[in-house]
């Protein structure tokens, strides 16, 4: 019967399919695409954290900006991302420091939690009511096999500054957290949020602004030069400089095609859950809560009462390609966890599903840089699950370099980036080692099933 329920809420939930993400509409105020000629003193494609929070940097210092959306603010990752702001406390230590050394991953780790205060003040500054909850974040265990990797975690992280404690069962249970997560670490930095409320606030500031944003206008092609020319199906925007906030899109434009891919990651929002099931729930403070498994899984309540469980199952889609479609083995593997996680919430309806790309690049940092002869070309990507604040950041970052300084976190991005193998080996051998985590998470989610059995 469990069986039989689980495959009857999965074809319900593909009715519930979004081709947008699940926290935004379709503006009422869609601005006009670009026809004609333009000009500017920077041209930005991308209408995202990053893009939005570069315009409103530049604006404030003067500059006449011009942002390109192919389709509208915040149709891409940040519409379509679980709303977590996370500091630094999600770095992978090992891979950073194997590839740049403690240093250069202490700077980093500075990156990421000014990535959180960024956000933060951007809320205030801006009046944006995104439904900000900084309860902090926890890390889980759900089997006792993972408990040593999260105090190596805790370990690691403190040796960068970032403070976190561990939470035994009791402490779990005394702060009301689901008794499926059975330990973790808990950092009091950063929260969840409403991602769509978020960028939709910034797509306002940045209107009334005096920024000029065109959406449904898709970049075609651009020439360098000390002049940029971006060519659309109706129009051109020329300007002296050009950012590229377009993160996981950016390989279909010309530029980092050999660096940055783009994962296609999926999400579940339930229902609303009943008040009584609230109480019984517990979850008081509502904290993020990410379990450490080989691709984690991501489980929050939103300020709707739903609740909200991303990746779970990640794909690269070949040739970097990011077809808007359904994904339904994601979305069976999301049920299946929320089952798993929550077994009195099991049959609960889906509200909706939805899936999107994040880009990452194969070293796991964030990459920046610029491009051209003139280097008037400049990036953003890689943003590998921390874009909430750190594309945040990154748009006030190079507005400042574009304004001739370049600050010293910008600095400590810069790195070599590795490059991915050509197709279709790439396309193998990263679904292959994705395939292989699963193997991995689902050996343990087996064991917790064996256990629980046990335990009726």
């Amino acid at each position: 019967m469990e069986k039989w329920n689980r495959e009857v809420q999965i074809a319900a939930a593909l009715e519930t399919y979004r081709t947008i993400g699940g926290w935004v509409e379709r503006p009422t105020d869609m601005q006009a695409e670009l026809t004609g000629d333009v000009s500017a003193d920077v041209v930005i494609v991308g209408a995202g954290f990053a893009g939005l929070n570069a315009a409103l940097e530049l604006v404030k210092r003067g500059v006449k900006v011009v942002v390109l959306e192919r389709e509208f603010a915040g149709f891409g990752a940040s519409g379509r991302n679980a709303g977590y702001l996370a500091g630094g406390s999600g770095v992978k230590f090992d891979l950073f420091l194997k590839r740049i050394g403690h240093e250069q991953t202490q700077k980093i780790v500075d990156y990421f939690n000014e990535g959180v205060r960024h956000a933060e003040s951007n809320f205030r500054q801006y009046e944006i009511d995104c439904d900000y909850n900084a309860s902090g974040l926890i890390s889980a265990g759900v089997h006792a096999s993972q408990e040593k990797k999260v105090l190596e975690n805790i370990r690691k992280a403190s040796q960068f500054g970032v403070a976190s404690e561990f939470l035994d069962q009791a402490k779990m249970r005394e702060r009301g957290i689901p008794p499926a997560f059975l330990f973790g670490s808990y950092v009091n930095c950063g929260g969840t949020l409403d991602p769509g409320k978020y960028v939709m606030g910034l797509r306002r500031a940045a209107l009334q602004a005096g920024v000029k944003l065109y959406e449904n206008t898709e970049v075609s092609s651009w020439e360098m030069g000390p002049v940029v020319k971006v060519r659309t199906r109706r129009g051109t925007a020329s300007a002296p400089h050009m950012i590229l906030a377009s993160n996981a899109y950016t390989p279909q434009l010309g530029l980092l095609a050999d660096k940055v891919i783009p994962l296609r990651v999926s999400a579940i929002e339930t229902a609303p859950l009943s008040p009584n099931q609230l109480a019984e729930l517990g979850w008081w403070k509502r904290e993020g809560i990410v379990t450490v498994h080989e691709t984690m899984e991501s489980h929050r309540l939103t300020a709707r009462n739903s609740l909200v469980i991303t990746t779970k199952r990640v794909r690269y889609p070949f040739g970097s390609r990011t077809p808007n479609v359904p994904d339904t083995a994601a979305y069976r593997a999301l049920i299946t966890a929320l089952g798993d996680r929550f077994p009195q919430l099991k049959n609960l309806a889906i509200r909706a599903c939805w899936s999107g790309y994040i880009s990452f690049a194969s070293d796991s940092l964030p990459v920046v840089g610029a491009a051209g002869e003139e280097e008037n070309i400049f990036y953003t990507a890689g943003c590998s699950g921390h874009g909430v604040g750190a594309q945040s950041l990154i748009g006030r970052l190079l507005a400042e370099r574009l304004g001739g300084v370049e600050p010293p976190l910008l600095a400590g991005l810069h790195h070599k980036v590795p490059g991915t193998a050509p197709e279709p080996l790439r396309w193998c051998g990263i679904n292959g080692v994705m395939s292989i985590m699963d193997r991995i998470d689902e050996r343990v989610n087996r064991k917790v099933r064996a256990a629980n059995i046990g335990d009726e």
